[in-house]
């Protein structure tokens, strides 16, 4: 029911594409937004280097995601990034890419660059106004970056 009245079927199969398409534009934003926590912290923890993100169904194993350092310190990675948090980054970069499975190398000081902006530009591009906070990739002052709550 919607309210009092119930929602008539007619009325769906009419807002069905309207309805597809602001689930399409609530997902990009919600993965917009994973993406820019990724690239502050990523910035805050000043990691660079060459990495591979693969999904599981890349990996050997087939478990987990992974994020492996192919230049630089595979600590640091663990370090800063849990098992689920690469499970989140594999599963948005596939959405966002439109891939089945994730097997993707790129300097990860560009991550920012790489993910984030070219999202960006396409909710831009569809009329979103980005309102949240900037992540600290954009701007240089670090009292303007996000905190976590």
């Amino acid at each position: 029911m919607h309210g009092d009245m119930p929602l008539k079927l007619s009325q769906l199969l009419v807002a069905r594409q309207g309805l597809l398409q602001g689930a399409q534009l609530a997902n990009l934003a919600l993965a917009f937004h994973l993406l820019q926590e990724f690239a502050t912290r990523i910035q805050r923890a000043r990691l660079t280097g060459l990495v591979c993100l693969q999904s599981p169904e890349a990996t050997e194993d087939g478990g987990w995601a992974e994020l492996t350092a192919l230049e630089g310190n595979q600590s640091l990675i663990e370090e800063h990034f849990t098992d689920e948090d690469l499970m989140d980054l594999a599963d948005t970069v596939a959405y966002v890419t439109e891939a089945d499975v994730v097997s993707v190398k790129f300097r990860i000081e560009q991550f920012y660059e790489t993910f984030v902006a070219p999202l960006r530009a396409g909710l831009e591009q569809a009329g979103i106004a980005i309102d949240i906070a900037a992540s600290g990739v954009e701007q240089d002052a670090p009292s303007d970056l996000p905190q976590k709550q």
